[in-house]
């Protein structure tokens, strides 16, 4: 995918369980480029064996490779179990709204 953008996958016996995405985008607040992590999922059956973590550190580390300043995401507020995951990893709330429009 270049350096725009990231996608990796985890897979047991030939069959995907798990995968993450970042692209690059460019922040004027932070005054270059950062992350944005569109994806992270692993298979309900899978879960709890480590994979989303090695899925986001590896990410994670190609962000730092890139150079990029910030890694940011959008979690839905509901699903608890996904936001002691990010808190987990040190990812922490921000007091920004997600906003969206739809074509």
């Amino acid at each position: 995918l270049g350096a725009e953008a990231c996608l990796l996958v985890a897979d047991a016996d030939g069959a995907v369980v798990g995968m993450v995405s970042i692209q690059t985008v460019i922040s004027t607040a932070e005054g270059g480029m950062v992350g944005l992590m569109e994806d992270l999922v692993v298979a309900e059956v899978c879960r709890g064996r480590g994979i989303g973590t090695r899925l986001l550190h590896a990410a994670l580390a190609w962000a730092r490779e890139q150079g990029l300043t910030r890694v940011q995401l959008l979690a839905d507020k509901n699903n608890a179990e996904a936001l002691r995951f990010y808190a987990r990893h040190s990812f922490q709330k921000t007091q920004l709204v997600c906003l969206r429009v739809s074509h």
